[in-house]
């Protein structure tokens, strides 16, 4: 295949691995800088290296201050779309700096100075955003907890962080139900060591909360004072190697993991990849179909459409049932989104329910250009029925919470190249990626082995670990030294484009025989009734592991569940051999929804393993796993 087409992307990316200072140096002036850095890239400081050494920024002065002074004070910067709560808001770029301005000096007025931490433990509103640009805007760390985590989870996490103050809600909405946040908090400062000198809670009417003496303090209260007092907190300026956020790791048992974003980094590599990768022009509507407690929701709700002087939409809601499967269809047409950014398992869920695209067609979206998913591995057939549905390109890409933008794309704004279903494309610019044997040693094409990243990392990714600098080596660079180890398992064709296949402890051992669980579902999503599906190897006395598939069928299928399971473990063995052959198909209602799916394969493993088991903080419904346990009853 020819992928040169008119694309610029390979001069691109080879100038930028070929000349890195220079092509990041270009880069940055897309940014503002205070002081412009000394040297691009300094190989003598950090773990691996620093980019941006010397320079002094203020991120929330390029988000917000820049867009204000030079003409663009009036265009909405953020909307808040919430069908859960039945309320839409629209924040300019003036208005939103006036709120982060009142909440920084406010922030301030509790001790808060540049380097202190500050968590925020919310919900998807407004008020998040405005937090996470009032920390960055007087040179605190943010980091951000997702709303709903268990107390025990978010206990940890004060005591990694040592915040010295806590923003959270008195709730969270979800469909029918509401989640109460405050006892959570107060049971989470209670188990912790570290204690916030203060919290601030934001009362939301779906349900207020009682505010504990001398450490609570109402929101909305604070704001109305600082407001009416004219209180506007100054852009504090800090290097460019100095923390922007921490955010930890998913799942994370003992001590969490907190990947560090720096500040330089961070605002030119996000900058670059807001036209070049995603397409999007400055003034027009982005949406990031995402949660701010996760990486894509800090980089691309917050951060990169903001810098780009885009307009962000913020989407409490939910892809089914808010009020149905045209949810995603009535946001993009109401607001003229012209892309849209969010996870596989959206649209696994929106094609489970409308397979046919019967809302698609109700639906005005005429300004939607492209969608872009990532998260997990973008199985072929949801990717192709979003293609033939939407009449869009529909782009897979990869990346992690640790690099913080995109390792593998399909570069919109340098042209895209041709797709490839089930490859999220080719490395972005700085990123060598190559794929390695048990030796570091690079393997050829089309060979399946771990995918590794060229030391140093491009911009943007993490530089370390929350003080935990030989953590950070230990588990990143010392298995494939020079690399940077993804976790990934996967492999590189003949055209350079990457395959990720599934997490290294994805690929299971059958008899001697390396499998792909990712291949495997691509198998199990091509039958016609399966909406979504996952596959583990579960253990077995002769192989030591067999492959197991769950399935979730499409909504309307009138066949028996018996007759598909036995066409799934037939179409596994003829596509891939009796090497291959299932132990199981097993038919649920559903599949856990999680943002990490190497959480959610790693606890039904253990269910169906029969070993013990502990509730993933990352859950959205921890239900889902307690039918899964009865389903799996009597036959494994």
């Amino acid at each position: 295949m020819n992928i040169q087409g008119k694309s610029s992307y390979h001069e691109v990316h080879a100038r930028s691995l070929a000349d890195p200072q220079g092509f990041w140096a270009e880069a940055a002036k897309e940014i503002d800088w205070i002081e412009p850095p000394k040297t691009i890239f300094d190989a003598s400081q950090g773990t691996y290296g620093r980019w941006f050494t010397g320079g002094v920024v203020n991120t929330c002065y390029n988000a917000l201050d820049r867009h204000v002074e030079r003409g663009r004070a009036d265009q909405v910067a953020l909307i808040h779309d919430s069908p859960l709560t039945g309320s839409i808001t629209r924040l300019t770029y003036a208005e939103l700096l006036g709120e982060v301005q009142a909440l920084g000096a406010i922030m301030q007025d509790f001790g808060v100075a540049q380097g202190d931490r500050v968590i925020l433990y919310m919900p998807m509103v407004p008020e998040a955003v405005v937090a996470m640009l009032a920390c960055a805007r007087i040179g605190a760390v943010h980091s951000v907890v997702f709303g709903g985590f268990a107390a025990k989870e978010l206990a940890t996490r004060i005591d990694d962080a040592q915040p010295k103050l806590i923003l959270s809600a008195s709730c969270g909405v979800e469909p029918g139900r509401i989640v109460q946040y405050k006892p959570l908090l107060d049971e989470a400062i209670r188990l912790a060591g570290s204690k916030p000198k203060a919290c601030i809670v934001l009362q939301r009417p779906q349900l207020t909360c009682d505010l504990a003496p001398g450490r609570d303090y109402d929101w909305a209260s604070l704001r109305r004072k600082a407001i009416n007092d004219g209180r506007k907190a100054p852009c504090v300026p800090v290097a460019a190697t100095d923390p922007l956020y921490i955010l930890y790791t998913s799942g994370t048992t003992g001590i969490p993991k907190g990947v560090v974003r720096d500040n330089g980094g961070h605002l030119v590599a996000v900058k670059w990849s807001m036209f070049n990768l995603y397409g999007v022009k400055p003034g027009e509507v982005w949406w990031c179909g995402s949660d701010i407690g996760w990486v894509v929701g800090h980089s691309y709700i917050v951060y990169g459409p903001l810098l780009h002087g885009a307009t962000s939409i913020m989407y409490e809601g939910k892809p089914v049932g808010t009020p149905d499967a045209g949810a995603f269809w009535r946001v993009i047409s109401e607001h003229k989104a012209v892309a849209l950014f969010t996870a596989p398992t959206a649209f696994r869920a929106i094609r489970k329910e409308d397979p046919d695209g019967k809302f698609i067609r109700q639906y005005d979206l005429s300004t939607f250009r492209t969608l872009f998913l990532a998260g997990e591995r973008a199985d072929p057939p949801t990717v192709e029925w979003a293609e033939q549905q939407l009449k869009v390109p529909v782009i897979d890409h990869w990346w992690q919470t640790e690099t913080g933008w995109c390792i593998a794309g399909n570069p919109v704004g340098l042209g895209m190249l041709p797709v490839k279903h089930g490859s999220p494309t080719v490395p972005m610019p700085g990123y060598q990626v190559d794929v390695v044997d048990e030796a570091a040693k690079p393997i050829g094409p089309n060979k399946m082995g771990s995918i590794v990243i060229k030391l140093p990392m491009p911009p943007g990714c993490l530089p370390t670990l929350w003080n935990q600098d030989s953590r950070f080596k230990e588990a990143y660079l010392s298995e494939f030294p020079g690399y940077y180890k993804t976790s990934d398992a996967g492999y590189k064709d003949e055209d350079g484009y990457v395959w990720v296949m599934g997490r290294t402890d994805d690929i299971i051992n059958v008899a001697g025989h390396r499998l792909s669980t990712g291949g495997m579902e691509e198998i199990l999503a091509s039958h016609p009734d399966v909406a979504e599906c996952a596959v583990l190897g579960v253990k077995d006395a002769i192989k030591g592991e067999v492959p197991c598939g769950f399935l979730v069928l499409k909504a309307g299928v009138k066949r028996a569940p018996s007759e598909i399971e036995k066409e799934i473990i037939a179409l596994v063995r003829d596509k891939l051999g009796p090497v291959a052959a299932f132990k199981l198909a097993i038919t649920v209602g559903r599949l856990p929804k999680t943002r990490s799916g190497k959480i959610l394969r790693g606890t039904i493993k253990k269910i169906a393993d029969g070993e013990s088991w502990t509730m993933p903080a990352t859950i959205e419904d921890p239900k889902v796993l307690d039918e899964i346990g009865e389903a799996l009853k009597g036959r494994v």
